[in-house]
């Protein structure tokens, strides 16, 4: 666990354990849960409870914005379009994604603008860039806390992310029923492909995280933690010395329930080389181990591997 009031503190022994925290945690298991990280509780349960109003619409009306052209990299995406890699089942899950307020166009198809149910929700708007900024402003510390533990620069990491394709994703696990297909699962178990991953606490239990042995560990907790895991975009760069975290939402207990969570998914922009460096590779056994590929190479191929993209 993680205290981000350490990292702001301004004394340098509680600054220094932070790096140490975070930097360790993700060179171990992946994933670490973040405290006391200063965004309104109240910003947060209003932003689910907007979220509740939009996926309670219906699906004639979700389907306004729908994005298929643009990979679903923005608006709304169906229950049962994406599926994890490898795994042809899809996902029991429907969902939002917003990217950076002020960048894209309707034209620019890397970078592309956001749309937004202003005619049914006119208050969506204002909470999810509100949150999005607060969310984008805690993963540039954390990338600085890991810059510094990687022995660079602490602004090292943050560059990569500056005007990259980060996305706020808006999930809703709805409740099961017969028609659920066989062997479909919320969210079958997958790593994320971008540098790091900033998941609000969700509104249920589920959340899985896979140990050293293979075991699952439950990830439980409250709007006032952050879980944080790294994605495969750093463990390419970094030649695994910080590892991509393998997790799951498993189904409920009871099917009645239904979920809601909101990860940050944060990217570098498309021209990154994650080429693994040689400095780590030096570090992890001297045998580069991961492909030599750009941030938005990799971020397609992912798209088409998960079925949000076509080849």
């Amino acid at each position: 666990m993680a205290n981000l009031q350490d990292f702001l503190s301004g004394n340098e022994t509680r600054r220094k354990a932070f790096i140490e925290t975070v930097g360790d945690s993700l060179a171990d298991i992946g994933f670490f849960a973040l405290v006391n990280h200063g965004i309104d509780l109240n910003l947060i349960e209003e932003t689910y409870s907007q979220a509740e109003h939009f996926f309670a619409l219906d699906e004639e009306t979700k389907r306004l914005y729908l994005r298929p052209e643009i990979s679903h990299q923005r608006g709304y995406t169906a229950f049962g379009i994406e599926h994890a890699k490898n795994n042809p089942a899809p996902d029991l899950k429907e969902f939002w994604q917003t990217g950076r307020g002020n960048q894209g166009s309707e034209t620019d198809l890397t970078y592309p603008a956001n749309n937004w149910p202003s005619q049914h929700l006119p208050e969506f708007e204002k909470n999810v860039n509100s949150l999005y900024d607060k969310m984008e402003a805690i993963s540039t510390m954390l990338l600085s806390a890991c810059s510094t533990y990687l022995g660079h620069d602490e602004s090292w990491l943050p560059e990569m992310a500056k005007d990259g394709n980060t996305i706020m994703r808006i999930i809703h696990y709805p409740p099961l029923d017969e028609s659920t297909p066989e062997g479909a699962v919320r969210s079958a178990a997958h790593e994320d492909i971008n540098l790091i991953t900033l998941l609000m606490t969700a509104t249920a239990a589920g959340l899985q995280v896979m140990d050293h042995d293979g075991s699952w560990i439950d990830v439980n907790g409250n709007h006032e933690q952050i879980i944080v895991d790294s994605g495969d975009m750093i463990q390419n760069l970094t030649n695994g010395l910080f590892k991509s975290t393998t997790h799951r939402v498993v189904n409920p207990g009871d099917p009645t329930q239904r979920r809601f969570s909101m990860p940050m998914f944060v990217h570098p922009r498309n021209e990154i080389d994650l080429t693994p460096r040689e400095e780590f590779v030096s570090r992890t056994g001297g045998v580069s181990s991961y492909q030599s590929i750009t941030a938005g190479e990799y971020l397609h191929q992912r798209l088409v591997e998960i079925g949000l993209a076509s080849k």
